[in-house]
């Protein structure tokens, strides 16, 4: 990712804007909101939304202890060999056979890794190899490591009526997704209806176990 007057050519020359898109901590003004409006300040690259996301603080504070922690809905998909494929693989022959599954990794929607591993990819990034699809990368890098993988299966949902569904249940979703968009499919239209659907309700923020 560009930085500095690098990332402001990008969206002067080319119109592409990068932002890390963030909400609020449950304590309004408190050292998390402190320290990511002093980064804001520092790199402008922010976009902070007026919304609490309860289930997925609840949802990690619950591996905060942990030191080396991969938590994501996993999955080991096929490896796509041919070009016509949306996720096609150059480097296919590298994980075997035609017809073999890549190792377990979390999909690539949304996924958390600890503090530690972020700083272990941080560091090495420059001889980290980067394949076709970011979150076969990620898996693989982590791959040969002391890691915990979690399958967090809060991490799994669908759009409507899936999350829906589970949401009645009381097993609210933290995400959801349309899998064939790898996102939700017409996300401007749909945001809404599918938060509205299958959002944590405006109380979760308050059940927080921080």
């Amino acid at each position: 990712m560009p930085k500095g007057e690098k990332l402001r050519k990008l969206e002067k020359e080319k119109g592409i804007v990068i932002r890390f898109v963030i909400g609020h901590s449950a304590t309004p003004g408190g050292v998390l909101d402190r320290a990511v409006d002093s980064e804001d300040a520092e790199h402008k690259d922010f976009l902070r939304l007026k919304h609490v996301e309860g289930m997925l603080t609840s949802t990690l504070a619950k591996y905060r202890s942990k030191p080396r922690i991969y938590i994501g809905c996993m999955k080991s998909g096929p490896v796509l060999s041919q070009k016509e494929d949306k996720y096609y693989e150059p480097e296919y022959r590298k994980f075997g056979e035609d017809g073999n599954k890549y190792f377990r990794h979390a999909t690539g929607q949304l996924y958390a890794i600890s503090k530690d591993l972020a700083a272990y990819i941080s560091i090495n990034s420059p001889i980290l190899h980067r394949y076709a699809n970011e979150d076969v990368s990620l898996g693989s890098w982590l791959l040969g490591l002391e890691v915990e993988h979690v399958d967090e299966r809060s991490m799994c949902c669908g759009t409507p009526p899936d999350c829906e569904w589970k949401a009645q249940a009381g097993n609210v979703c933290v995400a959801s997704f349309d899998w064939s968009c790898s996102g939700i499919c017409n996300s401007v239209r749909r945001m809404k209806e599918v938060h509205d659907s299958c959002g944590e309700g405006e109380g979760a923020v308050w059940n927080v176990d921080l």
